[in-house]
């Protein structure tokens, strides 16, 4: 399930800003490691939409949990009204980069983030 919108950007917060990601918004719990505020140019750190920390350390980035992560990080989703409004209102306003730490760019929570934003 990939059914980004042109308006919704994904990177990780360690490549360098660029004038096209928009509104760039951290969208993890815990702060990049060996970034300061200034070298990430987070506009805003949503770490309330970011996967509980049971999940995410069950997760642990392994390849063959990434469906059943994707599964359980929508449900948190689903019951996260506050901050999946935000995030909405943010994309309606203007072009939005979701930007994340880990190191697999395949499989992390801005990717099914995006996808579930597309989806709803």
């Amino acid at each position: 399930m990939n059914r980004r919108s042109p308006r919704l950007g994904v990177k990780r917060v360690y490549e360098p800003p660029q004038a096209s990601d928009g509104t760039r918004v951290l969208v993890d719990r815990i702060w990049p490691r060996g970034l300061t505020k200034e070298q990430a140019s987070v506009d805003v750190w949503l770490k309330d939409i970011a996967p509980s920390a049971g999940l995410r350390t069950w997760f642990g980035h392994l390849p063959n949990r990434w469906p059943e992560f994707q599964k359980r990080y929508f449900e948190e989703l689903r019951s996260n009204h506050t901050a999946v409004d935000h995030l909405t209102d943010l994309v309606s306003a203007r072009k939005v980069t979701l930007l994340f730490g880990a190191h697999d760019t395949e499989r992390n929570n801005a990717l099914a983030l995006a996808d579930y934003l597309a989806a709803h």
